[in-house]
């Protein structure tokens, strides 16, 4: 591929082993970058080369751009792929890389920081004519002002984050008492993740879905979406199950939808992947919500049911060359569905959980896909996000698509760390899921059902035979070390052992 030769990946885990995978199918080296706990990470063990950029802490290694930069210029990198997360949506850090004259694989600064700051893309997608919730288009900057916007808006509403997302500044209110009690806590929230404390109302729109769809631009002016993904089981506004395409989505309303997210890019003069995200509400009509100016966690089930390699594409995009195909090239087909596998107690109000991880047996077979950052060996702390991984599934139509999760989700194994599996195991088995009938309130109001600590018979078996083969295998390599392998064998116990433990 023409105009990049060598990626610098700034980020960790699973979506830095994705990219690094995508760059050497497109014949382009990689260079993983990785803080000092993850020095033994796949990601970084897979890379053509690799940077210390510091300490645990995000803000001294993943978050510090000048170490970053410098990274990039040591390792001969001549471009940046920010992955998710982490500064994937600083307009600062777009801005930098291209200063420093290397090539940002993403949008450029402007339209991330007008996607970024939410009442700014409002009032862009307002002039667009794009459908927008109905609320404020600038904030609140008292409790007063806040209350008074209220009233106007009409309870119940959301008083949101500027700057953010994922939950993090968001305050439902059914009055106006609770307006202007809750107001300082969305505000103190909002400054302390995003350091910006800017609040805004916004309607709030009873029991509607959380639809959105993927769009790609480059630099050629050619601007398309690549259908929806419904990604409305979520808790405390994080997405925990998605699926492509939405049960509740019929042509004509992808369609529509395509359009409007077409046009949110093009206002704001978009390249590369993004998202722009909808709330669907029953009777069919769609607002905008936000735009994700970066690859998603869910790209996968795109992928899957489109035919696309979105990483590819965002490395095509970012050489200068056009997509590579055309909207007539975009037809659907079958179902994907996507179960975030998480290091959490989801029976603890998915409180999450560190340790090492004793064994691993990840599912396979047919139309069975798992994008994870972890092996057995790898120690999950708290400095990061809990995700271990996505467990992605295709089928020819929805029915056979769940159908496959639940047995792939039947074989997954993860001893040493609680987590999400036998959640999204149950999910697969409730008759709401299986029929599509849900929305952004699914695990609310079923919750009880579903996050209950109660196991039956199957799961405490599986995990009973887990723990046994861990421990045995722990054995197995802790005699190898202390028995080195006898003359006329090829291989050393040191690297027998090197490689149960997933070092070599």
């Amino acid at each position: 591929m023409s105009g990049l030769k060598r990626v610098l990946v700034a980020n960790r885990g699973e979506i830095a082993l994705r990219i690094i995978r995508g760059c050497h199918e497109e014949g382009i080296e990689a260079v993983a970058v990785y803080s000092d706990v993850d020095k033994t990470s796949p990601h970084v063990i897979e890379a053509d080369a690799a940077v210390n950029i510091g300490p645990a802490q995000a803000s001294q290694s993943y978050l510090d751009i000048q170490k970053l930069l410098d990274a990039a210029k040591d390792s001969g990198a001549d471009s940046i792929h920010p992955g998710y997360g982490f500064l994937a949506e600083r307009a600062e850090f777009a801005a930098a890389v291209e200063n420093a004259g290397l090539i940002f694989i993403g949008p450029p600064a402007s339209a991330i920081s007008a996607m970024g700051d939410k009442t700014e893309a409002r009032r862009r997608m307002t002039d667009a004519g794009v459908p927008v919730i109905p609320g404020t288009v600038e904030p609140a900057a008292t409790t007063e002002d806040a209350v008074a916007a209220a009233r106007e808006v009409g309870f119940p509403v959301l008083l949101k984050a500027a700057a953010g997302g994922g939950g993090k500044g968001m305050r439902r209110c059914e009055s106006e008492n609770e307006a202007a009690k809750l107001f300082e806590q969305a505000s103190s929230e909002a400054q302390s993740a995003f350091g910006d404390g800017s609040v805004y109302i916004e309607k709030c729109i009873e029991r509607p879905r959380h639809v959105e769809i993927q769009v790609l631009a480059d630099s050629l002016g050619n601007v398309t979406h690549v259908g929806e993904r419904e990604c409305s089981v979520q808790r405390r506004h994080q997405k925990l199950i998605e699926e492509s395409p939405s049960p509740a989505v019929d042509v004509e309303l992808r369609s529509a939808m395509g359009d409007a997210a077409v046009q949110a890019a093009r206002t704001v003069g978009y390249r590369g992947a993004g998202t722009v995200e909808f709330l669907l509400v029953p009777d069919g009509s769609f607002y905008f919500l936000e735009m994700n100016t970066r690859l998603q966690v869910e790209h996968p089930i795109t992928e899957l049911v489109y035919g696309l390699d979105l990483v590819r594409e965002q490395l095509r995009i970012a050489a200068g060359e056009r997509l590579s195909f055309s909207d007539r090239m975009l037809m659907p087909r079958g179902h994907s569905i996507e179960c975030r596998i998480t290091a959490e107690d989801v029976f603890s109000g998915f409180l999450p959980a560190t340790g090492r991880i004793e064994y691993l047996k990840a599912p396979s077979g047919p139309g069975v896909r798992w994008d994870g950052g972890i092996e057995a060996g790898s120690e999950i702390g708290l400095f990061y996000d809990s995700l271990l991984g996505k467990l992605i599934v295709w089928g020819e139509n929805r029915e056979r698509a769940i159908r496959r999760m639940s047995r792939a989700l039947d074989e997954f194994v993860i001893v040493g760390v609680p987590t999400a599996i036998p959640f999204h195991r149950r999910v697969m088995h409730e008759p709401g899921f299986i029929a599509g009938d849900y929305d952004i309130e699914y695990i609310d109001r079923i919750g009880a059902e579903l996050l209950s600590p109660n196991m039956d018979e199957a799961e405490l078996e599986r995990l009973a035979v887990a723990a046994a083969i861990a421990e045995h295998e722990r054995r197995e390599a802790a005699y190898v070390v202390a028995h080195p392998s006898q003359p006329g064998k090829s291989d050393s116990g040191w690297l027998l052992a090197a490689r149960r433990a997933g070092l070599r």
